[in-house]
């Protein structure tokens, strides 16, 4: 099997930074990047100085692919394309393997449907 772990990691970072500002960057490496919101939010009387968005983690076999606003508004898993669907392991995480055009625009759909939701709330 190739391993186009890194194309696959390349591809959902390209895809994440179309929303760099207004969201920052807080973790940038060969092997790992991660979003936050850097604007104060309270959260069910809790607040936070930055709230995480998500990341691309490149693991053993597979590119973690990670979108916490998932796991914060689980209404949008109803929204997740089915394809992108069945990489997902646990709450907020997929592992994603192979990577095709499809793959893209699911993730693109993912990702934009988390901002939205993220904007909705004026999280960012």
């Amino acid at each position: 099997m190739e391993d186009n772990r890194k194309q696959i990691f390349d591809e959902i970072t390209r895809i994440f930074s179309k929303y760099t500002p207004p969201l920052t960057v807080v973790s940038k490496f060969d092997s790992r990047y991660e979003l936050v919101s850097k604007k104060e939010v309270e959260i069910a009387g809790r607040k936070f100085k930055e709230l995480y968005f998500g990341a691309a983690i490149i693991q053993k076999n597979y590119v973690g692919f990670y979108m916490m606003t998932i796991y914060m508004h689980t209404e949008l898993i109803e929204k997740i394309p089915e394809n992108l669907k069945k990489c997902l392991k646990g709450k907020s995480c997929f592992h994603i393997k192979k990577w095709d055009a499809q793959m893209k625009k699911d993730i693109e759909k993912t990702v934009k449907d988390g901002f939205d939701c993220y904007k909705k709330l004026k999280y960012v």
